[in-house]
Formats: structure tokens, sequence, C-alpha cells
């Protein structure tokens, strides 16, 4: 007896790993809502399918998150959401724009945090239900010119950590997603940079952005299998908190644990020294 579809409800399914993850779960017989900011870019890829609906959502307006939460409990409740709307923004911390970095924040963590909050009740009503929130390898590890995008993927790092312990006991599982480089657009036309660079930044962050310029396209992570190793966790019964997608990824992540670990030995003694003497 085939398994019952599940209801999955996925933001920035435009491109990347929205759009990848929407196009497999399509071929498995799921119900996709799939969700844009233009849903007429949606149209080649998913009209003519019965199990897929294609929704207007903008992640920073609070309208667009409740009446699309409203369509699909109309029909039974979100089981799994992908919090995967978002992009990346490249410049020095010094180079940042005020409007640019908020506007950041407003889509990669307010927005996914109104998701989730608007899924949270149904789900618990229910007493089942997955959120999958994606964040990066720059959520765990910072790198220069990524100040302010690692900053809101730290911030979802944390967040999904701290929802996976408050939502264990009520039937709710939680995973956050780290790809490294993957050939999605976020190298391309998504990323967003300074508007005035410092010239003092050159061997830096300004280095850096050309080589992500030059790689783009040409990144070791393919989406397909990416959006399979997502559906992978989902589907076990014990799914990781942490999910590192990609080989240069879960490099990069294993030197920062090591490296980390070796700083925080190094300073043991210093650290210790902070707590009052236990005669104290």
């Amino acid at each position: 007896m085939a398994p019952t579809p599940r209801n999955w409800l996925i933001t920035g399914c435009s491109t990347g790993f929205g759009r990848a993850l929407a196009e497999v779960l399509i071929a498995r017989g799921e119900r996709v809502f799939a969700t844009a900011r233009h849903p007429n870019d949606l149209n080649d890829v998913f009209a003519g399918h019965d199990n897929v609906q294609v929704l207007q959502l903008d992640v920073t307006q609070q309208e667009d998150i409740h009446a699309v939460v409203d369509v699909v409990n109309s029909e039974g409740g979100v089981d799994v959401l992908i919090n995967n709307a978002g992009y990346g923004y490249i410049a020095a911390i010094e180079e940042g724009d005020e409007h640019a970095y908020r506007q950041l924040f407003e889509t990669n963590v307010f927005g996914l945090i109104a998701m989730t909050r608007a899924v949270l009740p149904g789900m618990r009503a229910r007493g089942s239900g997955h959120v999958v929130n994606i964040s990066s390898v720059g959520g765990m590890v910072g790198n220069p010119g990524s100040g302010y995008y690692a900053a809101t993927k730290f911030a979802v790092v944390g967040f999904s950590e701290a929802l996976a312990k408050e939502a264990k006991d009520l039937g709710i599982k939680v995973t956050v997603v780290a790809p490294g480089p993957f050939r999605t657009d976020w190298a391309g036309r998504s990323l967003k940079t300074a508007e005035h660079p410092i010239a003092a930044y050159e061997h830096s962050v300004h280095a850096r952005l050309k080589s992500l310029s030059q790689i783009s396209g040409h990144q070791q992570g393919d989406p397909t299998r990416g959006a399979e190793a997502i559906l992978a966790a989902v589907d076990s019964p014990n799914p990781p908190v942490h999910l590192v997608l990609g080989a240069p990824g879960l490099e990069m992540v294993r030197q920062h644990l090591t490296s980390l670990g070796e700083e925080i030995d190094a300073w043991e003694a210093v650290t210790l020294g902070a707590d009052f003497p236990h005669n104290a």
C-alpha cells in the first residue's frame, strides 16, 4: 500500500533548492504547495500537475503568509514546511548598506520565523510535522564578505536548535540544512553586493566576491541530489537536527570545528578562571 501523500509547503521555489525540491516531490506524488513572490516564474515547471498548487508569497508580508497557510490548512494542514526563501549578500562589514542588510534580515530571518510560527499551531494540534530550515555552511563558518549573510544564517541555526528542543515532545521534528557551494543561483543574479566598495578590502572581500562569481554555475553541489538528501532526512524516523550538504561544505565545517576545539582547549585555563573559586 502506497504511503499517503503529505502536504509540503515550500518557500522560494523560483530557483535553487526550492525548485529542485518541488520537482522531486511532484515526481514522487506528494502534494506540493510551491510559492514564490512572482508565481508566473513557476509556470514553466509546475503547470499541468494535479498534485501542485502555485501560490504567491512574499515571506516579509504577514498577509501573504497567513493567506498561504490558510490554503494549506483547508486541505489538511502543513505536514512539512521547507523554509527556503532567502538570498546572499556580500559586503565587508564597513561596506554594508543599512537598507540592504536590514532587508536581508527581513527575508532570511524574520520571514523564516514568521512562516514557522504560522504553521506550528496546526502541527502541534495534530501532534506531527517537520520544519526544514535552509541555512548554509555560512551559518556555521564566517568568511570575509559574508558577515551580514552569515549573521542571518547563524540566526537560523540557533533558532532551529532551540525549536528542535521545544518541539521534540510535541511530535514536531526540526532539521536545519547547511549546503556548501551548490549550482544554484545564489552566486549568480540572486547575489547582492555593496553599493560603495572600499579599496582597503580589495584582497579579502573583493577577491572572494570575484572567486564566487567565477565559480557560479560550476559548483560541485547538485541541487537535485541535494533535494533528495533533504527528503531522505525528512523520511528518516530519526532525522538529524543538522544536515550538511556537499563535500566542500563538509570539509569547511570539519575544519572549523577542529580549529574551534583547538582554540577552546588553548584558552581553557583562562575560561575556567572566570568562575568563582570553589571555596567562595
